[in-house]
């Protein structure tokens, strides 16, 4: 069973690096850093950083993160919940209109996280964030194996996995192996548009097994003729399945709905 809060601390220095040294953190540079934990991760982006933001939700490690940090003036822990806070007023107070978001983040709060930080009005430069390896492999995946998860992070941003790691490198534990990736070249939306985008992937992955014909007449509420139509316009096979398209597929789409 996780941990409560999803707690699984790491405990490689190695990884730790690894993981500090994709983000190719500047001196200059302002890092938001989402479950420090025990802060090992912390003290190291604090030595490569101008300031270290950590949020953390677990108000026990208080007294913990306190003592650790006592000598040091650049990290600065807020104890909250990271999809209550008000990141946008939190940056701004801080006068911090640029950073980079680097998180070994709770599993069970992976989609939320990337979608809050895809969606806020002050997005980060990228994000560099450990999560559990499945769902790594489908934010990356390509047509073919897509899903409403990689249609909806690839719509804002660039993806790729970095490298995996082991169980044993968290303390307890955990029963999944983990992947750390970056999400690169984030991209402000149109409102209107990405609305209407989601609205179709939605329909179009609303039943796995069926063609996109279906899912398509059957969620919007239009016949099939008038779907099959827009589809060839497009040159797709009525016939193709969700997880056959294209982010430029899917927009092409919400175009043409």
């Amino acid at each position: 069973m996780p941990q409560p809060l999803g707690q699984n601390f790491l405990n490689n220095p190695l990884i730790v690096d690894k993981i500090a040294d994709s983000a190719n953190i500047q001196p200059d540079d302002f890092v938001l850093e989402i479950g420090p934990g025990k802060g090992i991760l912390t003290e190291k982006l604090c030595q490569k950083a101008q300031k270290v933001i950590a949020v953390e939700l677990d108000r026990n490690l208080k007294e913990l993160l306190g003592e650790k940090f006592k000598n040091r003036e650049n990290p600065e822990i807020i104890f909250a919940d990271i999809l209550k806070l008000n990141v946008p007023e939190m940056l701004k107070e801080r006068k911090i209109s640029e950073y980079k978001l680097v998180a070994n983040i709770p599993y069970y709060i992976t989609s939320k996280i990337i979608r809050l930080f895809l969606e806020t009005t002050v997005k980060p430069e990228e994000m560099i964030l450990m999560i559990q390896k499945e769902v790594a492999q489908r934010i990356i995946a390509q047509p073919g194996e897509m899903s409403k998860l990689s249609a909806s992070v690839q719509y804002y941003a660039e993806t790729e996995i970095l490298f995996d790691v082991e169980p044993s490198n968290f303390t307890p534990p955990p029963e999944v192996m983990s992947s750390v990736i970056r999400i690169k070249n984030i991209q402000s939306k149109n409102p209107q548009e990405s609305k209407q985008y989601f609205r179709l992937v939605r329909a179009g992955f609303c039943a796995r097994r069926k063609t996109l014909l279906n899912n398509l007449s059957n969620s919007l509420g239009i016949d099939k003729k008038t779907v099959e139509e827009k589809l060839m316009e497009l040159k797709l096979n009525p016939q193709i399945r969700a997880q056959e398209l294209s982010v430029k597929n899917w927009q092409d789409l919400s175009q043409q709905f």
